[in-house]
């Protein structure tokens, strides 16, 4: 096995290769004039499964399209398979309709990346793992979770809070408190489904004097979060932080986070970041390695 390392996602593919001890495929990128991308591999990969480490996290549109001209360029220069390594996977939140006229995105990369020739997928904290069963290819996701909650036991924040931003994202918390050792709980969320506007309550909860962590998949614009910090300070929390697997932080979310009171945000290189300060190289290089073995 060897691991093309993707434009999006260089670094990542370069320390997973490390750890899982296999020799990497460096990429040549480019974009044209017009915006059109150029991808070119660097060394061979006749009859060789290769794996292609590319986040598509915004800009989606045109990580989608490079991963797509990997798994291309890698199946027309012999690979005998190909598994795509998506940290994050754009589109994923759009896997079922709501209104009449809607298709369902995350099928249609699906099908176009299988086209490209993809012959499997892994990801990290999807947000809804059924998405997955509907892939014309074999398809997983890891959980990042415990490696985020380790980072705050080595923070010195063991037996903190962890908590889920609904009841949907209990297990997150669930994990995240397999490692902690703490308690664990969860907001009650509504959303409005054609504006998008959340709104929590906290109902329940006994965090007074507790370290807090929240815990979610991915941080976007940022409401929900500042949503639960506010109300985790009207409950008394003595410190807030929050994690996440995919640090989106759109506009102005963090700002906004860290002015509603949390101490620190933390997320994964799955977007890379300056709040990227857990890499999922362990997580992907034990994925692969098993795949390899299997």
């Amino acid at each position: 096995m060897k691991i093309i390392l993707g434009p999006a996602s260089k670094e990542l593919g370069e320390k997973t290769a490390k750890l899982a001890n296999l020799e990497t495929v460096p990429v040549v990128h480019k974009t044209f004039p017009d915006g059109e991308s150029y991808i070119r591999l660097e060394s061979t990969v006749q009859n060789d499964h290769v794996a292609i480490v590319q986040t598509t996290s915004p800009p989606q549109d045109s990580k989608i399209m490079q991963l797509a001209f990997l798994a291309d360029a890698a199946k027309r220069n012999g690979a005998s398979k190909v598994t795509a390594v998506v940290p994050y996977l754009g589109y994923a939140r759009q896997d079922k309709t709501f209104l009449q006229g809607e298709g369902i995105s995350i099928e249609t990369v699906a099908r176009m990346l299988n086209a490209a020739g993809v012959d499997a997928l892994v990801t990290v904290n999807i947000h809804a793992e059924n998405a997955l069963k509907k892939f014309p290819f074999p398809a997983k996701t890891l959980s990042a979770i415990p490696l985020l909650a380790e980072y705050f036991v080595q923070k010195g924040c063991k037996k903190a809070f962890a908590l889920a931003p609904d009841k949907g994202a209990m297990y997150i918390a669930e994990q995240a408190q397999a490692v902690l050792g703490g308690e664990a709980g969860h907001l009650d969320k509504q959303r409005d489904r054609h504006t998008g506007q959340t709104s929590q309550t906290g109902k329940g909860l006994n965090v007074k004097g507790q370290t807090v962590i929240i815990f979610d998949d991915i941080i976007s614009t940022g409401g929900t979060i500042v949503g639960a910090a506010e109300i985790l300070q009207e409950q008394g929390a003595a410190r807030i932080f929050t994690a996440c697997v995919h640090p989106l932080l759109i506009g102005d979310a963090e700002k906004r986070i860290l002015d509603a009171g949390v101490e620190e945000i933390v997320g994964t290189d799955s977007v890379p970041s300056h709040v990227s300060k857990v890499s999922l190289a362990p997580l992907i290089a034990k994925a692969l390695k098993a795949q390899k073995s299997g």
